[in-house]
């Protein structure tokens, strides 16, 4: 059959006769029929099924239970029978067959024996590791290298005959050889310091901890702002992770003295029948105990020590001119890190970003940020924060619990989150907040204060150099300046001629330069600048 013009051709598989489609019709119609008749039977065989007959109480009679019994157990048998479609496993597939390996633990050395007291294995007759050294050395991986740096370090390998370089310090018999002037020489030190310790860690949830000092800053604060009219500017005085307690009856407060020659005023109190009042001396609403771990305790009356406060040019200085200072990085400069830059050269060194709020509320997370290795000898903190009582309570927290040899203040941080709250490089804006923040952790602490900054909040309106003559009135003791500004991020090139502006400006006062070090040429470029020192970060 022959196709018109402009008509594709019918394949001959699709051609068929008027006789061949009557025949499929038919065909069809059958089959249809015989699916009818299969499901009426299929309908009445369950309707004809009745349900399996409930099991009735025991006082209805043995055989009536036996029956139901029966039945339960003819409904089983049939269920056994139908296959069941397999379900998928999902959410937690808590019965998931358990996939870890057993065949390790076979060849694996009982932790008594490492320890060196096998008689006292805690598993006993069910221990199901080895108990034999030999039989473990001879199943045991070859080692890994020829000297073992515990050993060396420490005089001793903790790890004993599995240690992968046990080579070192393994003796006759497969005992653990231990170097006692070594031993002798790390005896009471700890590598790792400013650990957060449970019992500070309860009372900082507990909010039973007092903050002497910078409850007597906040009060003061207070008192100015309602002199003048204005609402206290100290933040939120009850704020949540800290409890207001106030100074301890050895202060001067607490005795009705004030600074700078004002007249103590005594609480007058009217005695019964219309006598003159009688004066009576203020009480802390915090009570003492005999635990109070306060510097001076006197009886009578008021000593220098107690009235007398730590002059600027008494506080222990930082002396780090010239020397290469390595940035507090978030996420990155964690205390291995900061081991491996302080032995390729790295002067001074600073922990990662510490929110003040966290370490008020005692999150281990937070605090692991204020570790100290005993490799950094010069070593900071770097807190973050938008308001003065959080930041002062956390600055007096920290001088009391951690060793460090200075306190940085972020206000360079650029980021939204924090940013939003007031806090990082919002702080140059708040000159208000930014200024009782600095005097007030200035006053609690007796390491110095460091601050680091941003050329400003926008990219073409500096801000640095008006905020920097402020900061070395405040008491900072140091100013780090990064180049660029919150909406450069880290994007752009740094500005040194503004750095180099900066730090004629900041002098006396150190200025650390930051930004664009990525070989020596930079380096020894910046320092040419007039800066004290530079500062190497990402």
């Amino acid at each position: 059959m022959e196709a018109a013009a402009g008509v594709a051709r019918i394949r001959a598989g699709y051609l068929s006769s008027k006789e061949q489609f009557h025949a499929y019709l038919k065909a069809e119609s059958g089959s249809q029929e015989i699916n009818q008749v299969d499901g009426e039977q299929e309908s009445t065989s369950n309707d004809q099924n009745e349900p399996p007959a409930k099991r009735l109480k025991l006082d209805s009679g043995d055989q009536v239970g036996k029956e139901a019994s029966q039945g339960e157990v003819e409904e089983g048998a049939r269920e056994k029978e139908e296959p069941r479609e397999r379900k998928r496993a999902r959410g937690q597939n808590k019965n998931r067959p358990c996939m870890k390996p057993t065949h390790y633990e076979k060849d694996r050395l009982c932790p008594s024996v490492t320890q060196e007291h096998a008689e006292n294995c805690r598993f006993g007759s069910q221990c199901r590791f080895l108990h034999d050294v030999g039989e473990y050395m001879a199943v045991k991986p070859a080692d890994l290298g020829d000297s073992c740096v515990l050993f060396q370090t420490f005089g001793k390998c903790i790890y004993g005959v599995t240690c992968r370089f046990a080579k070192t310090h393994l003796g006759e018999d497969y005992r653990n050889l231990v170097n006692e002037d070594l031993v002798k020489r790390w005896e009471g030190k700890s590598q790792v310091r400013n650990n957060l310790s449970k019992e500070l860690q309860q009372q900082l949830r507990k909010k039973k901890v007092c903050f002497e000092k910078a409850n007597k800053y906040l009060c003061h604060l207070a008192k100015a702002g309602s002199k003048g009219g204005n609402k206290a500017t100290s933040g939120s005085a009850g704020e949540k992770g800290v409890t207001n307690c106030t100074a301890s009856r050895s202060s001067p407060e607490s005795v009705g003295l004030k600074p700078h020659g004002e007249k103590a005023q005594d609480l007058q109190v009217p005695t019964e029948g219309g006598d003159a009042p009688k004066p009576v001396a203020p009480q802390s609403p915090c009570p003492t105990s005999e635990s109070d771990n306060s510097a001076v305790k006197t009886i009578g009356s008021v000593t220098d020590e107690d009235i007398v406060k730590l002059r600027p040019c008494e506080k222990k200085k930082l002396d780090i001119q010239g020397k290469l200072y390595l940035a507090p990085l978030t996420t990155c400069g964690n205390l291995p890190f900061r081991r491996i830059c302080k032995r390729f050269g790295a002067d001074v060194t600073c922990g990662e970003m510490a929110v003040c709020t966290n370490l008020l509320q005692g999150q281990s997370s937070e605090w692991a940020l204020l570790k100290r290795h005993c490799t950094e000898d010069l070593f900071g903190v770097q807190l973050e924060g938008a308001f003065p009582d959080t930041m002062t309570r956390c600055a007096e927290l920290l001088n009391q619990n951690i060793e460090v040899d200075f306190v940085d203040i972020n206000v360079g941080c650029p980021i939204d989150l924090v940013y939003k709250k007031g806090g990082g490089c919002a702080l140059m804006t708040r000159s208000n907040k930014f200024e009782q923040i600095v005097r007030g952790m200035n006053s609690v602490l007796d390491v110095p204060l460091t601050v680091k900054i941003r050329t400003g909040v926008q990219e073409k309106v500096n801000l640095a150099h008006k905020v920097i003559p402020n900061l070395r009135e405040w008491g900072a003791s140091m100013v780090t300046l990064h180049g660029r500004s919150r909406e450069q991020r880290y994007t752009k090139v740094a500005d040194w001629e503004y750095i180099a502006e900066c730090a004629k400006i900041a002098s006396p006062m150190p200025l650390f330069g930051n930004g664009d070090i990525l070989s020596y040429e930079d380096a020894n470029q910046a320092m040419q600048t007039g800066v004290s020192g530079i500062m190497i970060a990402r």
